[in-house]
């Protein structure tokens, strides 16, 4: 889908979390339609965004039952709507996965995710012009946990069944399975589909994981976890917009993509280069059993910093892309100083 300078109208289901609006802002200042489709009152959008309502679920309101009082009633809602005509949408719907992984918030984080997806495909079924290119956020922490070489898109084995991984982390790669699987079978004949399995993305907007690693690293908890050898896989926000962009005009691009750096390394080094970055000399270690302990106390799950995410983007390299940002020493100063 290439498009030069032409404008494009953008629809962002989930856009108005952490990702979405570093979306929003870089295409909206660039000059481009973007509707960012979120639940609640929305916050505040950069200039050329709006904001659209929705359930995350797909719904279709009957029609009144007397024609003559409304003939031209349009059953779909308004977000729905909204894709009919559009260029492409890039759906990032999905629960926080910043929790603990009791049961409860496992079947929100797989329900979050395929009803969303399901109705994502179920408007652009239903539109008269249907966007030609879909984007659908994925993760990952698909692939399985402390593989000994790196994982791309052809030759990562997919995680679950691991011995050195706790059985419940299976929970989060079954997860995203289905989140997968629910783009697959949607019935888009005519929409360019793509997985994006994507890496921790390191911003230094408010809110995501670099603010907070940060934080911990500014006052000396930004040491070593466990032995520090799971690795870490990553992408630096220039690179992850300028890939969603690669994607949108790669009409070669389909199917499942890794957007990920690539150089994934050890948490051990990961850290030693942040706190290089901060001028942050001292970092205290965190044997298992503590980290364990501060997830509980802090309402969130060790598998998010403990799993071993080796991953590489295998089909962005051979298309081709360029990092801005691959090696993590490089990009670490470049978000310390911005």
């Amino acid at each position: 889908m290439a498009h030069g300078d032409r404008r494009l109208k953008l629809v962002l289901p989930g856009g108005s979390g952490h990702l979405g609006r570093l979306l929003a802002e870089h295409f909206a200042t660039n000059g481009h339609d973007v509707v960012v489709v979120g639940r609640g009152e929305g916050g505040p959008l950069p200039t050329g965004a709006r904001f659209v309502p929705w359930s995350g679920r797909w719904s279709e309101r009957s029609p009144s039952e007397d024609p003559s009082e409304d003939p031209g009633e349009d059953p779909r809602e308004e977000w729905a709507r909204e894709i009919d005509g559009a260029d492409a949408v890039i759906n990032l719907a999905g629960r926080s996965v910043d929790c603990r992984y009791d049961k409860t918030n496992l079947e929100e984080m797989l329900s979050s995710r395929i009803d969303s997806t399901v109705a994502v495909g179920r408007a652009i079924e239903a539109a008269g012009s249907p966007p030609p290119v879909w984007l659908q956020m994925s993760t990952a922490t698909i692939y399985a946990h402390d593989p000994p070489v790196p994982q791309d898109e052809a030759t990562g084995a997919i995680g679950g069944g691991e011995p050195t991984a706790p059985a419940y982390w299976r929970f989060s790669v079954r997860i995203a399975e289905a989140w997968e699987r629910a783009l697959r079978d949607a019935k888009t004949p005519s929409t360019r589909r793509v997985a994006m399995r994507t890496a921790v993305v390191m911003s230094g907007s408010p809110g995501g994981a670099y603010a907070i690693l940060r934080r911990l690293a500014r006052v000396g908890l930004g040491g070593t976890i466990g032995d520090g050898s799971m690795y870490m896989s990553w992408i630096h926000e220039v690179d992850f917009v300028r890939a969603i962009e690669r994607l949108l005009e790669d009409d070669a691009m389909e199917g499942v993509v890794n957007l990920a750096a690539p150089e994934p390394v050890p948490q051990r080094s990961f850290m030693r280069a942040l706190r290089r970055s901060l001028g942050a000399p001292l970092g205290l270690p965190q044997p298992r059993w503590l980290v364990e302990l501060g997830a509980r106390l802090l309402g969130t799950d060790s598998e998010l910093v403990l799993k071993s995410r080796r991953v590489v983007p295998g089909r962005l390299a051979e298309a081709g892309f360029e990092f801005r940002y691959p090696r993590w020493d490089e990009a670490a100063r470049a978000l310390a100083s911005g």
